[in-house]
């Protein structure tokens, strides 16, 4: 291997021109498709440039690196900062296809926005759009690195823990149109406080002002409008001057709406579960309406859109109604969730919660949760022996046998009923994770108590 200070670093437009003859990256020496551009990233417990050998090997045309100690040949592309030369490579490589990019962010209902967003839109463009969560420093610029000659637009979401986030990501994307979702409490261990998630998520704003951007609002917005002087806005929501007006018709399990153009009004029923879920699709109808898309096709992308990513999903089985909502959460997303299934009809009704290991106020006495945890349901036969051990003991509920204040060690007991799951499933404080959730459709059902673990399907559990 040669010596570092005998190698020369790459710049951006030489790295571009390898980028346009192999036009296809990856971060993962697991995964390399046949002339693809390996990008050796670091983590906290791992360095990607130990594995830029067996990407090479695997069939990558290069490997991007910054240790020059792990150059190999002429194959290995020696940067500064490999994340960083991600990172710029994706901005010029948008700069380069220049066509309208929506970028959007908010606390809850990013992703099922930016679904129904990109659902209605290819009704008549070709469009590319976050896949799953890639939201992130890292997964921001894998998508827009997809872009080629063909995509017409694109849906770009934004996710932030810290201050400065999404002013970052904002300068890879370069976004023509921006939307907040909405500001709640979530991250608060890098915002502070609900402030310090307006004023980052406002950072989207800040950057369409400078540039002179567009924004889609929701016209009732307190908080949002209280942030965005001085942006043009296309807005929607139940308010009679939103340019794209709606309201909730039904939800009982779906939402049902109705929404107006020019006067006529459209129905739709959707596939979503929770009346939360009306931003969610106004946004998608304004979106639809400003490029210019015809009524009818926006109702039915948006009819058609069935969840399968964890929100806002309904699954029938042979003897319960699931509703699983598990992908994620906060205090405020999990009010609403609660609120909703307070409002459905049916009995026996129970709630599984998965603990929240994010927040630090959670972790300290569940002070945050506090306005969610009493709601009450019964659902016989499904006892749960155990709560998070930050919960304090007045936070039981006596005569509560289907609310878990977590997801316990061991949860015995078969169910019966209609059911919403959800929390931080995934980050629960134990080892099954969301498989607890997904499993759960599968269990037998009856409104006994013979032992079994939900997280593993009714099947004995030494998982603990």
């Amino acid at each position: 291997m040669k010596k570092m200070n005998e190698q020369k670093t790459m710049s951006i437009l030489e790295l571009y021109e390898r980028f346009i003859q192999h036009p296809v990256v990856t971060i993962d020496s697991r995964n390399c498709p046949r002339d693809s551009i390996f990008f050796a990233l670091k983590g906290e417990r791992f360095d990607g440039n130990q594995f830029a050998q067996k990407a090479l090997a695997a069939g990558c045309a290069f490997a991007v690196i910054d240790n020059a100690d792990y150059y190999i040949d002429e194959r290995t592309l020696l940067v500064e900062d490999v994340l960083k030369a991600l990172q710029q490579l994706a901005h010029r490589h948008r700069k380069t296809i220049g066509l309208p990019i929506i970028g959007i962010t908010g606390t809850n209902g990013k992703t099922t926005t930016k679904e129904l967003i990109a659902a209605v839109l290819a009704t008549k463009y070709k469009v590319l759009y976050t896949e799953g969560n890639l939201n992130n420093q890292i997964g921001v610029p894998l998508t827009l690195l997809r872009l080629n000659h063909e995509h017409e637009m694109a849906v770009i979401e934004m996710g932030a823990s810290h201050p400065g986030d999404i002013q970052e990501l904002v300068e890879i994307v370069h976004p023509d149109y921006g939307l907040i979702t909405n500001v709640g409490c979530a991250h608060l261990e890098g915002f502070g406080d609900e402030a310090g998630v307006l004023r980052t998520k406002g950072e989207l704003y800040d950057y369409l002002r400078h540039t002179h951007g567009k924004i889609f609002i929701k016209r009732e917005n307190k908080a949002l409008q209280s942030i965005a002087k001085g942006l043009e806005q296309i807005t929607y929501g139940s308010d009679e001057g939103a340019f794209a007006w709606g309201k909730t018709v039904s939800c009982d399990p779906f939402l049902t709406l109705d929404w107006k153009q020019q006067g006529k009004i459209h129905q739709v029923e959707t596939h979503l579960v929770g009346s939360y879920n009306l931003d969610n699709v106004l946004a998608a109808v304004a979106v639809g309406r400003y490029f210019k898309i015809p009524a009818e096709r926006i109702s039915r992308a948006i009819a058609a859109y069935q969840p399968t990513n964890h929100r806002s999903q309904f699954i029938q089985t042979a003897h319960n109604r699931v509703i699983l909502d598990a992908y994620n959460a906060n205090p405020s997303s999990m009010r609403s969730a609660l609120d909703n299934f307070e409002l459905l009809t049916g009995k026996p009704k129970g709630v599984i919660l998965g603990r929240s290991c994010q927040e630090p106020r959670v972790r300290s006495g569940m002070a945050l949760w506090r306005p969610v945890l009493p709601v009450r349901y019964d659902l016989p036969g499904l006892p749960y022996p155990c709560r998070p051990e930050s919960a304090p003991a007045s936070q039981s509920h006596p005569g509560l046998s289907a609310v878990s204040q977590g997801i316990p060690q061991h949860a015995h007991g078969r169910v019966g009923g209609t059911v919403i799951t959800a929390g931080h499933v995934a980050t629960a404080g134990n080892r099954c994770g969301r498989r607890g959730i997904s499993s759960f459709r599968n269990i037998p059902v009856s409104t006994g108590s013979e032992p079994g673990c939900l997280r593993h399907g009714g099947r004995p559990c030494r998982n603990g």
